[in-house]
């Protein structure tokens, strides 16, 4: 592979609509610059998160590609290996995914690093035994698996028998400084007085993210004067509709769908929170913190971890996020202690310029060209 040239890399998604981990692609894609080509094969027909890419990046949805869904045969197999050797690297991401991996390793192809970052509610709290035995055949054509939690590292040592060697554990980080500024955009359908406090949350409305779970903790904690506000789109809006309805609390939701760059509004809420399921590394519990935000969370993935010492108190079932959301509303000189020491420990944990330069130097290494991303823009 002759020096110079743009590295071609083909991105191998289930959905490339804008969540956690496509948002940290989008922001590898625009640091790397004209270093790299890009060329996105998805499962589905969402692709919001193009829309993230800076224009001056070369990106391209994948034409006359096989399909990455369907029943495993040696025949989708051959046509995902013989297109993938027209790239120089090939990333592919979760179990979605994973076709590409088992045609990587029955019939060759390019470095492949491959990369989990979580579960839908089909495998939150057990995964499929099916699924972790193609695991443990496909994923040794990776170069290396990627992860950003220490939750998953122990699954993907545990139940998919990955050495050590393979498996590497890198955490997601974002712009820190955009969430240092007051908040500059409304948000839709939030009128909020002085006094008011604001519950908020930012995730994908699924099943796995539990949120009539918050909306009960919300009616059961939060006095008539409050709101909350849940940001996202998905298929489980009615559901949590009704279960606000139920609650009686319908007039105090605020749902105002999808909205673009959190550090312009994220301000605005006074508490996060999440309900989930199932999370490994949360981006959206990252921007909070940055933003100075106190959180309450259920005990899922690493967010024990993540928070700062001041803020555990908070981490539980759901017994422990009405007493956490009542403390938080009742004491604004606890949510102010709380939300600073969350600010520190994101700026100390969680900042992106360290995770684009391991992402450089990992698909760098994969390519043998170390330097082949030169300095990323940040």
């Amino acid at each position: 592979m002759p020096d110079g040239r743009p590295v071609r890399i083909l991105h191998a998604h289930s959905t490339f609509a804008l969540g956690g981990k496509e948002a940290r692609a989008v922001r590898l894609m625009n640091a790397f610059g004209d270093a790299a080509e890009h060329v996105v094969l998805n499962a589905t027909d969402q692709w919001g998160a193009l829309d993230a890419v800076d224009p001056g990046i070369s990106v391209a949805r994948a034409e006359n590609a096989p399909s990455l869904t369907g029943r495993p045969g040696l025949g989708r197999y051959r046509a995902l290996a013989r297109y993938m050797r027209g790239f120089d690297l090939v990333l592919t991401y979760n179990w979605g995914a994973m076709d590409a991996v088992m045609a990587r390793r029955l019939l060759g192809g390019p470095p492949l690093v491959h990369h989990e970052d979580g579960f839908n509610e089909d495998e939150a709290v057990r995964r499929k035994p099916i699924r972790n035995r193609f695991r443990r055949l496909a994923l040794p054509a990776a170069h290396r698996l990627v992860v950003p939690s220490g939750r998953l590292e122990a699954i993907a040592t545990a139940e998919w028998r990955q050495p050590a060697r393979r498996l590497v554990r890198l955490p997601n980080g974002i712009d820190l400084a955009r969430f240092q500024q007051p908040p500059g955009q409304p948000i839709p359908g939030l009128d909020k007085r002085a006094g008011e406090v604001v519950v908020g949350t930012v995730a994908g409305l699924r099943a796995v993210k539990n949120l009539p779970r918050l909306v009960r903790v919300f009616a059961a904690a939060a006095p008539p004067g409050a709101s909350l506000v849940i940001v996202g789109d998905g298929p489980e809006r009615a559901r949590i509709e009704a279960e606000a309805r139920a609650a009686g609390i319908a007039d105090r939701l605020v749902m105002p769908g999808f909205m673009a760059d959190p550090a312009a509004w994220i301000g605005h809420f006074d508490i996060f929170a999440l309900s989930s399921d199932s999370e490994q590394q949360p981006i959206s519990l990252i921007e909070a913190m940055a933003a100075g935000l106190p959180a309450m969370s259920t005990a899922v993935g690493d967010v024990a971890d993540m928070v700062s010492d001041e803020n555990r108190f908070a981490i539980g079932g759901e017994d422990v996020l009405r007493s956490a959301l009542a403390r938080f509303i009742d004491d604004p000189a606890l949510r102010g202690h709380v939300g600073a020491a969350n600010r520190v420990r994101a700026l100390a944990d969680f900042d992106e310029r360290d995770m684009i330069a391991r992402y450089a130097g990992l698909y760098g290494e994969a390519i043998g060209r170390p330097d082949a991303f030169g300095r990323p823009r940040l």
